[in-house]
């Protein structure tokens, strides 16, 4: 086997991210054949070397799985908090797999999450250069302007912790429900740290609700706090989305991935009350 990026190899064995892979090098808990690696340009052979983290002997590559879950509001998307509160490994439990979320909704925020084992494809879809859409629909305090719509089309400032303050990709918004606290479909191609919440924000607006309803391909077509595997057309069309190119034929893509239950309906409109 042609040697890899060890961080790749943890992150196809199902260990961690890939993201979460560099840091368990970095952080000094990785050898290979008995030596203690800390670089992240080192690479390896997952079928000859012996590969271990915190002492356990990596058992190669394991099967991929990938989940759609409908993340209810109350769960924060880590595999731990330190404080406490649920998480959404939770609803994963008792499903005999080992999957990580794939980016972040916050505490406050629901709708679809992917999770997976397969580190390659959750770094490129949270990657920067990735530009995946991703769609939510929100509810919002007040009615902005119309003028205020197109700030928000445009691009606003907002500010991510301590960082300086960094101006948002152009965005698809649209009304969908007119009322004195009206709900909006939004469409980004970036994933910034409570992004929309503070866009709205920036214009003077509080957001009261959000739901994410599809996410590059996917539509959100399960149950709040319940998860489904995607099939292997969906897996397709989701890297191939990820890597900025069109999807293989069914039948190619079948050969990658075992084939699961079909695709429902599209959900996740907003509720009638405002």
């Amino acid at each position: 086997m042609a040697q890899e990026r060890l961080q790749k190899i943890i992150a196809a064995a199902g260990i961690a991210s890939r993201r979460k892979a560099e840091e368990l090098i970095t952080g000094g808990v990785v050898s290979v054949n008995g030596q203690i690696v800390t670089e992240l340009g080192i690479k390896a052979d997952a079928e000859h070397d012996h590969i271990r983290v915190n002492g356990k002997l990596l058992k190669g590559a394991q099967r991929h799985t990938y989940l759609m879950m409908n993340k209810p509001k109350g769960h924060v998307t880590t595999v731990s908090d330190p404080e406490g509160r649920p998480t959404v490994m939770d609803l994963v439990r008792g499903a005999g797999i080992r999957v990580y979320p794939v980016g972040r909704l916050d505490y406050a925020s629901e709708g679809l999450l992917l999770l997976t084992n397969d580190g390659d494809l959750a770094h490129k879809l949270t990657h920067a250069s990735s530009h995946v859409p991703k769609t939510y629909v929100v509810k919002v305090s007040g009615v902005p302007t119309e003028e205020k719509i197109e700030e928000l089309r445009g691009g606003v400032l907002i500010r991510e912790d301590n960082r300086k303050p960094v101006r948002t990709a152009p965005a698809k918004i649209s009304m969908i429900k007119q009322a004195d606290n009206p709900w909006y479909e939004i469409t980004l191609i970036e994933g910034r740290n409570r992004q929309i919440r503070k866009m709205f924000e920036a214009v003077g607006h509080h957001v009261e609700k959000i739901r994410r309803v599809r996410y590059g391909p996917l539509h959100l077509d399960v149950e709040p706090g319940k998860l489904r595997p995607l099939n292997a057309r969906e897996v397709e069309e989701l890297r191939a989305a990820a890597e900025g190119r069109r999807p293989q034929s069914a039948h190619a893509a079948k050969k990658k991935s075992s084939s699961s239950p079909p695709a429902k309906k599209k959900a996740g409109a907003p509720p009638s009350r405002s």
